[in-house]
């Protein structure tokens, strides 16, 4: 029986790996659908982003109170991985806690007692989350960003780590009533009382040895189970973050916000109109000229890709927004979601058929609108609040740049600035000889 059961496990860790490598592999091929963009530069410093920002969490601890619950949580999920490993261990060799025999029985009884203090913590934190989310209702939890299946799917994570977490404690609690009562193979493995599942054993005192061993059995089969599940979850969810947040640390923009990168085939035409005598005289006539900015996710780079698919949907970025706070239509947090939605659909495309196929769609119009890439002041509030480091504002700005640059798109105020501009070489309509005129006026004075 032993044996069966040992097979049973091997075949659900190789298929829950092969759906999640199946599907990790659409997501990379997704995020790679982007053009090419070189981040190669300062990579220690990079590697310091990645410490401070995804491991530390360092942007999180602007509301202490908020960063220690998630910290907890984030915890629990590295930590109690070592736990996880003894399980997946115990069912490929058909062991029982087999870390007893590696550890001193001291150690390991400390380690599992903190655990278990760790998903307890989780426990508490999963349902103030819960709490702050359909109950209190904070604003930034209730916008109609997140209609539908993201909210639930919010919810549906929060609870999961609840369930797994009370599993664990049952199983443990189980576990240690039955190496007291000397039963089976229990009493071979004696761990001392668990300080949190310890609490439990009350509640299971009435259960008989076999119900006891059944419970055990099940609560270890689900706990492992539920992982698998989740593991599997996570790519459809906005929890990949957990997994997306470390490489999107080291390549966030190092260069000071408020940055924005110029195309030099811009810079060169301005020169050229300047100096003219700079042009190059030996331009081929079928150089293809470069698309500027983007209408599609084809034309963001796999940086900005990368982004939507990091997103935290945790609405930071919205709430700092001083767009949306005045009632317009832009939401930072929908930008990114709807951009990796646009990044899904291709994908979905591509799987059906092998390689795109023109649907009549683009990023621009049928998934994000041009009143709210308008709405932006690219002040960078949500670039400065978003704690992985996303950049919704690049996203905007090479949209923006396609409706102005390719499609001559832009309210009458800005094609009198951009006039004004091209003719004066500055945004107010006066002649550049003009200009020192005030100085005149203020010396007759």
């Amino acid at each position: 029986m032993q044996i069966i059961f040992q097979i049973a496990f091997i075949l659900c860790i190789a298929i829950a790996a092969w759906l999640f490598s199946k599907k990790i592999k659409e997501i990379k091929r997704n995020i790679l659908l982007g053009r090419e963009e070189a981040i190669l530069n300062n990579p220690a410093q990079r590697w310091r982003n990645v410490l401070l920002l995804a491991f530390g969490q360092k942007k999180m601890f602007k509301n202490p109170l908020v960063a220690v619950m998630h910290f907890i949580i984030y915890a629990g999920f590295i930590i109690i991985n070592l736990e996880v490993l003894e399980i997946v261990l115990d069912g490929v060799l058909g062991t029982h806690r087999l870390f007893i025999s590696v550890f001193p029985i001291p150690l390991y009884s400390f380690l599992i007692n903190a655990f278990e203090w760790l998903a307890a913590g989780v426990l508490l934190v999963c349902i103030v989350f819960l709490i702050r989310r359909n109950i209190l209702q904070l604003r930034r939890f209730i916008s109609k960003d997140l209609n539908g299946w993201p909210r639930s799917d919010a919810n549906y994570i929060l609870l999961t780590e609840i369930i797994l977490m009370t599993l664990f404690l049952t199983m443990n609690a189980a576990d240690t009533l039955l190496q007291q009562r000397g039963y089976g193979h229990y009493a071979g493995h004696m761990t001392g009382n668990f300080s949190i599942s310890g609490v439990l054993q009350p509640v299971l005192g009435s259960i008989s040895n076999e119900g006891l061993e059944i419970l055990e059995r099940v609560c270890w089969w689900l706990h492992i189970l539920g992982i698998l599940s989740f593991l599997n979850y996570l790519p459809y969810s906005k929890h990949l973050h957990i997994l997306l947040a470390f490489p999107n640390a080291y390549y966030a923009p190092l260069q000071p916000q408020g940055k924005m990168d110029n195309m030099p085939e811009i810079q060169n035409e301005v020169l050229y109109a300047m100096q003219p005598e700079l042009a190059p005289t030996n331009i081929s006539t079928t150089d293809t000229p470069k698309k500027f900015g983007a209408k599609d996710i084809f034309d963001l780079s796999w940086k900005n890709l990368l982004d939507a698919y990091s997103c935290t949907e945790c609405g930071r970025c919205t709430a700092a927004c001083p767009a949306n706070i005045t009632g317009k239509q832009l939401s930072p947090r929908a930008i990114m979601m709807k951009t990796r939605d646009r990044a899904e659909e291709v994908g979905k495309i591509i799987n059906a058929n092998g390689s795109f196929i023109n649907d009549d769609k683009s990023l621009l119009r049928d998934y994000i609108s041009e009143e709210e890439i308008r709405a932006c002041t690219t002040c960078n509030a949500c670039v400065e609040a978003c704690p992985v480091s996303i950049s919704p504002l690049d996203i905007i700005g090479e949209l923006r740049r396609y409706l102005v640059m390719e499609e001559s798109n832009a309210p009458q105020e800005w094609n009198g600035m951009f006039s004004n501009t091209e003719n004066n070489f500055a945004p107010w309509k006066f002649a550049p000889d003009d200009r020192d005129n005030w100085a005149t006026e203020m010396q007759d004075v």
